[in-house]
């Protein structure tokens, strides 16, 4: 009787991560480059609002203003600094997961935030 034997190859027997973990210096570099462009991305997307006729109107007359409310401009703006701010202050070799988790979602309120202002102009 002859039995079939299994591939004992590291990996082929077991799955490997769909991507390579980043490393903490990875992290670093990703936390402190949003928070450096965090007030440029609120600025540039704020010139192009006022740039436009509806901007503009908004700004000289108060007509046709953004009906998106400011705070959650303003939420969006504090939670993408302090995800930031807490990916930065969690250890380096513990918690790379939340460490990871925290600088998605500080580049997520982030892009939203800059989508949110332009989508009101």
């Amino acid at each position: 009787m002859t039995t079939l034997s299994r591939p004992t190859e590291p990996h082929l027997s077991h799955q490997r991560p769909s991507h390579p973990p980043l490393s903490a210096h990875a992290l670093t570099v990703s936390s402190v480059a949003g928070l450096v462009l965090l007030l440029p991305t609120v600025v540039v997307a704020w010139v192009l609002v006022v740039s436009t006729e509806r901007g503009t109107r908004c700004l000289m007359y108060g007509e046709q203003c953004s009906r998106i409310p400011g705070g959650a401009l303003w939420a969006c703006f504090w939670a993408s600094a302090a995800l930031g701010v807490l990916a930065l202050v969690r250890p380096r070799t513990r918690w790379a997961s939340a460490r990871y988790a925290a600088v998605v979602l500080q580049w997520c309120t982030q892009l939203t935030l800059g989508a949110l202002i332009l989508a009101g102009a």
